[in-house]
């Protein structure tokens, strides 16, 4: 065993990122069969030097959203309205999505500029990351018309993959976005009699 001693809180601080310790372990031990837990992905980015960031998801997003939005633009060819709307279902108002990007009547863009634990986890499992599953299936439960959703990833900290993006398209997600659209209108209707029992 060796033993470090640090003047500084800071040199401590420095020292001991990427490194597994016994702060860190219960965020990186999965168990057989379960994916790897986000710690894992956390010590990728610190290994790779990529600095911690104070900033919510939400404040990068609004900051980089639009650079995001150009560069898939770029990409696919194809040209991208990000005017600051919000989506309602033609039967219910109160079912909503408001869309980072929109092409055309059929295609639309939501973008996450996450920090770069998440943004390499969703690079190496190419997947969406759990929490945001549901926001994406809500725009095809919002817009019948929609047919495909571009679900982007920026990080410019990073020197590979900084942008990338995952398609959905509707018919590989209708059963699930029937029975959220079915879970929704119930909710609702729940929602709407209790306010409407203790309003009087």
């Amino acid at each position: 065993m060796k033993i470090h001693n640090f003047e500084e809180e800071n040199e401590w601080l420095n020292f001991r990122r990427a490194k597994i310790t016994g702060s860190k372990i219960s965020g990186l031990i999965t168990k057989r069969g379960t994916g790897k837990k986000i710690g894992y992905y956390e010590l990728i980015a610190e290994r790779l030097g990529l600095p911690p960031t104070d900033e919510s998801a939400m404040e990068r997003g609004h900051e980089l959203e639009g650079e995001a939005i150009d560069i898939l633009s770029e990409k696919i060819g194809k040209e991208i309205s990000h005017e600051k709307i919000m989506w309602t279902r033609e039967d219910d108002e109160d079912i909503a999505i408001s869309p980072d990007g929109v092409i055309g009547d059929d295609e639309v863009v939501e973008v996450k500029c996450l920090s770069s634990a998440r943004h390499i986890e969703a690079l190496l499992t190419n997947k969406i990351p759990s929490e945001y599953w549901e926001q994406s299936l809500q725009y095809f439960v919002v817009n019948d018309n929609l047919k495909k959703l571009y679900f982007v990833f920026y990080d410019p900290r990073l020197q590979f993959s900084s942008h990338f993006f995952l398609e959905i398209k509707r018919e590989d997600v209708e059963e699930e976005v029937k029975e959220l659209l079915e879970y929704e209108r119930n909710l609702n209707k729940e929602i709407k009699d209790i306010a409407l029992k203790l309003s009087f």
